[in-house]
């Protein structure tokens, strides 16, 4: 896995193979990349990544400039391999969490403008997510929330369904509470 952008371009993530993860393309992430660009100034952006694994995610918020990212795994390695990198690459605005994402939605005290989940594919609670990132009240007015799952959802019914990609066997749902449309 590597970087795509930004001042750590390049850099290449080598997670141990036992980790239990399905980690983001590195196209997938370039294409979810390429929309938000459109959309977002990553120097004002507060970011929460669930079900971060690798952190793939989460530093190429960093890397793009975001002003801070919680990444939030309940996995102990993951989170073990997250903190390492961290500490390794020296990012002070990336913040490692181990939680229960369903917990911490609950509980959360911050407001984030990006909330990104890619979650097991097989998560029981998976069609459930984007109604409780809403419920929980952590994002902004507006922020938005994107879902990366397997072709057999949609989410289109969803009152905060804003559109969809697919990138071979990568989809993306976006969310958002209110979007302009430009």
């Amino acid at each position: 896995m590597r970087i795509i952008a930004g001042k750590l371009r390049g850099r290449r993530l080598n997670p141990p193979a036992n980790l239990p993860v399905r980690p983001t393309t590195d196209m997938a992430r370039e294409s979810l990349f390429n929309i938000l660009n459109n959309y977002v100034d990553y120097e004002e952006c507060s970011v929460m990544d669930l079900f971060a694994g690798t952190g793939a995610v989460s530093i190429e918020f960093v890397s793009r400039g975001a002003k801070d990212v919680t990444s939030v795994d309940i996995n102990n390695s993951c989170v073990e391999f997250m903190k390492s990198t961290v500490s390794q690459l020296k990012l002070d605005n990336m913040r490692v969490v181990r939680a229960d994402v369903f917990d911490l939605l609950k509980r959360a005290y911050k407001k984030f403008d990006i909330i990104f989940a890619d979650p097991p594919y097989s998560l029981q609670d998976l069609p459930t997510l984007p109604d409780k990132v809403f419920n929980s009240d952590v994002l902004t007015d507006d922020g938005i929330f994107i879902l990366e799952h397997p072709k057999e959802y949609t989410f289109e019914d969803n009152p905060h369904f804003w559109q969809h990609r697919a990138y071979g066997k990568v989809n993306f749902s976006f969310f958002a509470m209110k979007m302009d449309e430009d």
